[in-house]
């Protein structure tokens, strides 16, 4: 099973950019649909923005449409969420997760994958 690293989440202002990073220990991340979800206290985990394993397809919540980008190095095995233009409703703990043969319809939902690291938190302040 992979083992993932969140990285990159802060304190910022709202209108501020973040990046956040997520690494892999596993020699097939190739072949792994990677994805970001958040979760605030008292609420469900929710889908952000996932990315197919050659980058051909990626997806984003309509909350973060035109302000996030996902992207991933494989050689590197590791995937990015470029946050721009945060809003104080973006707070939340951030998670990476990601899973080989999730097919693209399931991409979005949660309980597609089976492995979750501790997040990383990103806070906005108006």
């Amino acid at each position: 099973q992979v083992q993932l690293a969140e990285s990159g989440g802060g304190s910022v202002q709202a209108g501020g950019s973040l990046r956040l990073s997520c690494s892999a220990s596993t020699s097939t991340f190739t072949g792994y649909t990677m994805a970001w979800f958040r979760q605030v206290p008292g609420k469900e985990r929710e889908f952000v923005s996932g990315i197919r394993w050659d980058s051909q397809y990626t997806y984003y919540a309509d909350s973060v449409k035109g302000r996030f980008t996902i992207s991933r190095d494989n050689a590197k095995k590791t995937a990015y969420l470029q946050m721009n233009n945060l809003k104080p409703e973006d707070t939340a703990v951030y998670y990476c997760t990601g899973r080989r043969g999730v097919i693209l319809s399931n991409l979005r939902n949660v309980g597609a994958y089976d492995t979750w690291d501790q997040g990383t938190q990103v806070t906005v302040s108006s």
